[in-house]
């Protein structure tokens, strides 16, 4: 088959990995495979054998902001049509809101071969701080995207959310948990970290408000765990600032690490003897599976979303209350006594399992 993949841009997030992920899963199966990145940032290396193009809108005119996106999905549409010179594509993956707004726009993409992959719960990113008008006025905005579209949900929590929560009726939807190289993360986790050997905790992800290191900073002090508190992501100069002063307030800034994002982040978690999720909010949660997959327990907020998903089992002793009590009670239980990860619990998400169920939409009936 021939697969397009369509993504604004391929920062160090989750959705991004996952694009990524089944690109190369993909393609070893023997498909090709097309992903067009609306932007040029790129902080993952591009599998072996995909088609990557960057498809970049280099207007600077005042008004741009009006046009943006039938501009953008005109660029889009004419790389599309020039990519279909060698065939056409079987099946078209649209990535995150922003994409799926401006290909929403786009006139030569064929809608019964096209789904939208939310990665997100919408109504805590997008409606949680609007009120009134506002509030209406996005809530149309995405059922304008979405009804009567076919749409993948990375999680049964994602696909409720945004049916329940805007009345949206799908023309077609499906749950498909997020790709795993499970092999290949095994392997990369053995390369060296400079930590191995010692206790540390380990938080992986973007230095943003929603992934609530205020929640997790205090939850550590209040934890009394003295194994330092790595966070490994990437953001501003400002939130770096801000984290270091909410360390310095809760009086552990001498044990808590700040880390930038890498591209191989495994030998990390698998030396690790817990990784910590304190957001308000996850779709899946990515880092939870990863760290299953290392070996290494995991503890998480009981958020909305995918976490309750994954940590089933002996592993739902991980999911803590939302409060930072709660949370540093959980960090202690799973610190002191470790489920055991049953490796026979993570191979659902193996590559190629998730991505014969990506396939398999190419003969999805309505």
């Amino acid at each position: 088959m021939r697969i397009l993949m369509i993504i604004d841009g391929l920062p160090g997030g989750g959705a991004e990995k996952t694009v990524l992920t089944l690109s190369r899963g993909l393609v070893g199966m023997g498909h090709q495979v097309s992903v067009f990145s609306l932007r040029r940032v790129c902080d993952y290396e591009i599998p072996d054998g995909v088609d990557y193009q960057i498809i970049l809108d280099t207007c600077k005119k005042p008004w741009r902001k009006l046009t943006e996106l039938s501009r953008r999905a005109a660029l889009l549409d004419k790389a599309v049509e020039q990519a279909q010179k060698g065939g056409q594509f079987d099946l078209i993956f649209s990535h995150l809101h922003k994409t799926d707004r401006i290909v929403a726009h786009t006139k030569t993409i064929p809608r019964e071969k096209l789904w939208y992959c939310v990665h997100g719960m919408f109504s805590f990113s997008y409606l949680q701080h609007r009120h009134g008008f506002s509030r209406w006025l996005k809530r149309q905005k995405i059922k304008r995207v979405y009804e009567n579209s076919n749409v993948v949900a990375v999680s049964k929590a994602v696909l409720r959310d945004i049916t329940e929560r805007f009345d949206i009726t799908p023309a077609k939807s499906t749950v498909i948990h997020n790709p795993f190289d499970i092999d290949g993360i095994h392997q990369r986790a053995k390369e060296p970290c400079e930590m191995a050997g010692q206790d540390y905790l380990i938080h992986v992800g973007r230095f943003h408000e929603h992934k609530r290191h205020d929640r997790l900073i205090k939850a550590y002090a209040l934890s009394g765990i003295q194994a330092p508190l790595i966070l490994m992501g990437n953001g501003s100069d400002e939130r770096i600032e801000q984290l270091k002063t909410m360390a310095t307030a809760a009086g552990v800034a001498d044990r808590v690490i700040l880390k930038s994002f890498v591209p191989n982040p495994y030998p990390w978690i698998a030396n690790a003897r817990l990784l910590l999720l304190s957001s308000d909010c996850e779709g899946f949660g990515n880092v939870l599976v990863e760290a299953l997959i290392c070996q290494t327990p995991a503890v998480s907020t009981h958020c909305p979303g995918g976490p309750e998903e994954i940590l089933t089992g002996p592993l739902a002793r991980g999911l803590s209350g939302m409060s930072d009590q709660q949370l540093a009670d959980t960090m202690v239980d799973i610190y002191n006594h470790p489920p055991v990860i049953d490796a026979s619990t993570i191979e659902s998400y193996s590559i190629g399992a998730i991505c014969q169920q990506y396939l398999s939409l190419a003969t999805e009936k309505k």
